[in-house]
């Protein structure tokens, strides 16, 4: 199968090094830069050092050049650059399917991804998003990951599902779309809460309740949105959930560690160098939550925090200190 990967971070690199032995693959690369870097080390030192490319991977700086003629279109663009994304692919005439990678709500619209997909290109499109506990750096190294395919279309999900599984990236498909895009979303909120956790050397059993806590709160939203609650006990819920919020390689988590230190947010950003999309996502989650009537105290806690990192260790005293109640 021909395929396009749009966007060539950490993610959208490592699909492609994962399925260029499989497929014929074209690697988008939107910075001049970038793209001779990557043509002259067949590698992406920015976001995977010390990885190579597959010799049949083909990089592209053209975008018409890397969509033409492709069965499948994969978005490994961020939230933010995915409403462009799509505009480029209507303007180019382009009408493949579109998969998205991207995990967040758009900034000042909370919408989801499958939101923006249907006013881009329309209600009928064939699409979906791939999402699920999955590191990129795993992902490119061939290292076994299991991750959901989900879409409005059950068929489109379970053939595409079919033709993209591999011996080391397991693909299942799923038709609750909105389920599977509001567990990748807010598990990176509960992610820097973890780190923020971990920073302040709370322990393992805090850090174990927070992950615990978090899920719920994205079960809320998620079905008070639509989606379904047994979506948020499988991959894209509680796999993705604990590996971002105990995993090293974690960019949210590591954002949360910083912000325990007291670093100013805009300082961690620069150091990460990578896109953190929970940093974009909190206060949307926030705003949303509030206007659904949806109790999230997790995530507002981390949206105090990223507005003033010297409230780490107040914010975790008030969630502690919250009424007792029954578990739900």
């Amino acid at each position: 199968m021909k395929i396009a990967v749009l966007g060539a971070g950490a993610w959208g690199s490592a699909i492609s090094i994962n399925l260029a032995p499989r497929h014929e693959v074209t690697l988008w690369v939107r910075d001049a830069a970038q793209y001779s870097a990557m043509r002259l080390a067949r590698s992406n030192e920015r976001y995977l050092p010390g990885l190579a490319l597959p010799d049949n991977l083909v990089i592209e700086n053209d975008f018409a050049a890397a969509v033409k003629g492709c069965a499948l279109v994969l978005a490994a663009v961020t939230t933010a650059g995915l409403r462009e994304t799509l505009r480029r692919l209507k303007a180019g005439r382009c009408a493949s399917p579109v998969v998205w990678l991207c995990k967040g709500f758009e900034k000042q619209h909370a919408k989801l991804p499958h939101q923006i997909c249907a006013e881009e290109l329309g209600a009928d499109a064939r699409c979906g998003v791939l999402s699920g506990p999955s590191f990129a750096e795993e992902v490119a190294r061939g290292l076994p990951a299991a991750v959901t395919l989900a879409s409005a279309d059950a068929e489109f999900a379970r053939e595409t599902a079919q033709r993209l599984h591999s011996t080391t990236l397991r693909i299942y498909s799923s038709s609750d779309v909105v389920g599977v895009e509001v567990a990748g979303a807010v598990k990176n909120v509960m992610a820097i809460a973890a780190g923020i956790c971990d920073g302040l050397r709370l322990g393992l059993n805090a850090r174990a309740a927070l992950i615990t806590r978090g899920l719920a709160e994205i079960t809320r939203l998620g079905v008070r949105l639509g989606g379904r609650p047994e979506t948020f006990m499988g991959l894209a819920g509680a796999g993705d959930l604990i590996l971002t919020c105990t995993g090293d390689l974690s960019r949210n988590r590591r954002v949360g560690l910083r912000l325990a230190q007291g670093l100013p947010l805009k300082d961690i950003l620069a150091e990460l160098g990578h896109t953190a999309e929970g940093v974009f996502t909190a206060h949307e989650v926030a705003r949303l939550a509030q206007e659904l009537n949806v109790d999230m105290p997790i995530t507002s806690a981390v949206c105090r925090v990223l507005d003033d990192p010297r409230t780490a260790s107040a914010a975790v005293s008030d969630l502690m200190q919250r009424d007792a109640k029954a578990e739900n």
